[in-house]
This record gives structure tokens, sequence and C-alpha cells, in this order.
């Protein structure tokens, strides 16, 4: 065996999980890059399913995930070649009529991925590969119509392009819409037309679904429009919980499910085993290597990038096939990521950095930052603990090394009354608040100047981002600290907070 290799073995059996001090002996020389190809996780390995997450509030309904066996049983998906969408008259002449002649190609092969940079590479073609060529917010004939962009409030890119959908090819002559990649809720485009990938998305992807929503009404009639959107209401309904707010939805009119899309704004998003009437913030993924738990009630562990495949692999296609206690899986998956593909969309992940930051440092709003506190849950260098937070109303029955006593009284209801329900919220990392928001676990704060606004305390307090899908008053309670400083320190505090 050549040394190379040999160094391989050595530093896959000390550093099994590629973690930190794998990537340093990679650095370091120990590891051939050509040889990280070698080191792909198996994605579903049952004794990794089995401790991927903690408990649910109520511990015994907590989700059971397909068998090992039955996971590789569901068919790989292809990803073929996409192409860019570009905002009507910034596409370059004769780009559709030149898109009709593409023959149709194969975009992901993993024997091709010999060193860490393809690894990298072939990620970023998954995390925008779309998964859907059915409309889901958006049409086609939405994105070739120059109206749409004001009416639909999308960003655009700086070089005309829509990051948030691709012109897909299967077949010479026809192109397609796709769309509900990773892109499509983790992308930002800043105010200049920066494209920010893996950061939290802030294209109204609800708002415009429920324009979508009024056209399928005119084109199909509502009593149909209705009854889909029943259907697809009843997926986010906790049967165990007798007091689960879901069940609203079963007395929804048309124009009530049009109400409940419209009230979710940018950055926010009611995505799988969540909720349409407590949707979460859509979570930003630069920095998520250093994440000891995913999503904002903590579900998911994250020891190493198997985890991260695992939790990819549930967000994008297994979460249907889990089971509940006694409340049976909605159904077998029909495609699945394979493992060299989330290998790669995981890589990517951990390579992402934030964009350059023109936000100038505040001494005296770091001073502040330390005075207050704020460093006991957000301390650098991630600017998070890593521990969990137990909300109002729930009492763990199962012990939590990574669980704090105390609570910062934000809304539970999202950390009670949903499928992804801890009982805790997890201590979020402060860093990129300067290009983020909303902000808190629902989104219900637009800004940070929001956030640490006393007001936002008071029960007739109407908030900037998420208001509820009734529309109703309501304040953002909870996480109090900073709230009593004076205006000029709370500016202070603000500063430092945009430089981190």
């Amino acid at each position: 065996m050549n040394l190379n290799a040999s160094r391989f073995k050595l530093v896959y059996f000390l550093f099994p999980m590629r973690g930190y001090w794998f990537r340093t002996a990679v650095m370091a020389g120990w590891i051939a890059p050509a040889l990280i190809a070698a080191d792909v996780p198996r994605t579903w390995r049952q004794s990794d399913v089995d401790i991927l997450e903690i408990p649910l509030a109520n511990a015994k309904y907590s989700p059971v995930h397909i068998a090992e066996a039955a996971y590789y049983r569901i068919p790989e998906r292809v990803i073929y070649k996409s192409y860019p969408v570009y905002r009507p008259g910034r596409e370059p002449a004769g780009y559709m009529e030149w898109l009709k002649q593409r023959d149709p190609e194969i975009s992901f092969d993993a024997t091709t991925l010999k060193t860490s940079g393809d690894w990298v590479a072939a990620g970023e073609m998954v995390f925008n590969a779309p998964t859907s060529l059915t409309p889901m917010f958006f049409s086609a004939e939405d994105l070739l119509d120059p109206a749409f962009y004001d009416r639909g409030a999308m960003p655009v890119a700086r070089d005309g392009t829509i990051p948030f959908a691709r012109w897909v090819v299967r077949r010479r002559g026809v192109v397609e819409l796709g769309s509900m990649a990773c892109a499509t809720c983790h992308t930002r485009v800043l105010a200049d037309g920066t494209v920010v990938a893996g950061a939290q998305g802030n294209n109204p992807n609800d708002r415009q679904g429920a324009n979508m929503l009024r056209s399928a009404a005119r084109a199909m009639g509502q009593t149909k429009v209705l009854e889909r959107a029943l259907g697809f209401a009843r997926q986010f309904e906790i049967p165990w919980l007798s007091t689960d707010p879901n069940r609203q939805t079963r007395d929804f009119s048309l124009e009530d499910f049009i109400a409940a899309g419209e009230a979710i704004p940018a950055g926010v998003s009611a995505r799988a085993n969540t909720s349409m009437l407590l949707p979460p913030q859509t979570p930003d993924l630069i920095g998520v290597r250093d994440r000891r738990y995913l999503d904002h009630t903590g579900l998911v562990r994250q020891s190493g990038i198997g985890d991260l495949m695992r939790y990819s692999s549930l967000a994008q296609d297994v979460f249907s096939a889990s089971r509940y206690g006694e409340v049976e899986a909605h159904g077998t998956p029909g495609i699945r990521y394979s493992d060299a593909q989330l290998f790669a969309l995981a890589e990517y992940l951990y390579s992402l950095t934030p964009p350059p930051n023109p936000n100038g440092a505040s001494k005296r709003g770091e001073e502040i930052f330390q005075k207050e506190g704020c460093g006991r849950c957000h301390p650098a260098p991630l600017y998070t603990n890593n521990k969990l937070s137990p909300v109002d109303g729930f009492a763990p029955s199962v012990p939590n090394g990574d669980a704090m006593t105390e609570r910062v009284g934000t809304d539970p209801r999202y950390a009670l009354a949903t499928r992804k329900g801890t009982g805790y919220y997890k201590v979020p990392s402060l860093k990129g608040a300067w290009y983020r928001g909303p902000f808190g676990h629902d989104g219900a704060a637009a800004t940070l100047k929001e956030w640490f606004n006393p007001a936002r305390l008071n029960p007739d307090y109407i908030p900037l981002g998420f208001k509820g899908a009734d529309g109703k008053n309501r304040s953002i309670p909870g996480h109090a600290f900073g709230l009593r400083l004076s205006s000029a320190d709370r500016q202070e505090l603000i500063r430092f907070l945009k430089t981190l």
C-alpha cells in the first residue's frame, strides 16, 4: 500500500467522523485530498438513525424513521443539468431558444470526484438542483412575466438571475421550471444584488404560494383547490395533542388559506413537519458545521457530517415515512438522494462562508454585550453555547446534558405544538446577524432594532415580522435581555452585533 493510502487508513481510524482534526490532518498533508472520495459515510445506517434525534416533548410520539433496508430500496435521485433563470429582459439574446437546443445531461457523477474541491463543487450543484418540476410557489409563466417581480416581491441578483429556481432539460426541446432545491429557501439576495448561498432566504415563497392559490381557484374552481389545501394542511396536525392549534385549518375557507400564506413574510416558511399557523424562521446554513443541534427546537443532533447528511435526507425526501407513536406515516418516498449526493451537499454546506461584513467595530457595544451577560449563552467565537433552553410549560422527562435550566420566556407553541416540538429551543448563533432577518424562532421581529424594542412585550404590540396567521395584535414575548438599556446603549449593542 502506498504511503498516502496508509496515512488515510490511520487518519480515518483516529477521526472517523470527519471533524476538525480530520480536516486539520488533510491541511497538514497527512492525508491526500484525493483520498477524501473514499470517505462517504453510509447515510441511513440504522444505529446512527436511532440516535439522530432527541425525544419530542411527549417522548411517546418521538418519530420512528424508515428502516435502513427500506430506505436503500428507494430509487436514487437523478440530477439533470440545470440552467439559470433570468428576469425578463436580463437574459442573453436567444436564451430560451438556446435552452431548447440542449440535450439532457446527468450532472452528478460521483466517479469523477477526486479532490475535496471536486466534492464541494458537486455539492453546490446538488444545493441548486431542483427536486420538483411542479409549480409550488411560482410558475414558469410568473417568471416570464415582468410584472410578477413587483407583485411577487422576488429579489433579483446583480446579474439578472433568479437564484430560487432553475430551468431543467430532461428532453431535448422541452424546458421545465424546477424549484424546491435547497437554494429555494436558503439563498439571500442582498440589497446590492449579491447572492449569499446558504443564508436565510429572502424570497417570500409562502406569499407567492398564496397568490398561486388564487390563480388555481380561477382556473380549476374554488371547491377543488380548497380540497387540496385542506389535504395539504392535514400533514401539520398533531393527533396526540388535544389542544393542537393546527386543527383550526379544518374549518378554513380558501380565503383563510390564502390569508395564512400571505401572513408569512420572507425568511419564514411553513416547511415539512412544522405548521402553517406557527411557521419557523428559515435558518442560516452558513456555519452549520459548528452547530451541535439542528432545527430551532434542537431536534437533530450533529456530531459529524453523517448527521447533516441524514438531516438533509429527512428534510427533502423521507420525513413523510416517519411514524409518530400510533400515528402512521404518510407513505413511502418515491425518491431519495444518494449517499454520494448527500455527502457532496454536506461538504458544500460546511464550506460556506459569510459575505464581507461592511460594518465597523463598536468597542462600547462589545462592552455592553459582556456587561449584560450576553456572553453566557452566546460566547465567542461561535456566539452560541450550543445548548438547549426549555420553554415555559415543559418539564423534561428525559435528561439532556446540553439542556440549560434557564428559561427565556419566548412563545413556546412551536416547541410544543409541531412535529418538531422537543420542548426546547436551541441557543442560536448571533453570527451573521447583519445580513439576516427577520429574527426569533418565528421571525416576528423584522430587524434587530425591533428585537431590542421594549414595546414588543406589550400585549397590543403589532410585530413588523410574522404577525400570526389570524393577523391579530400580539406581543413578541420573552428574551428581555437588553430591553432595559438606554436608547444610546441599545444602538451601540446593535452596532456590535452587526459586526459578528
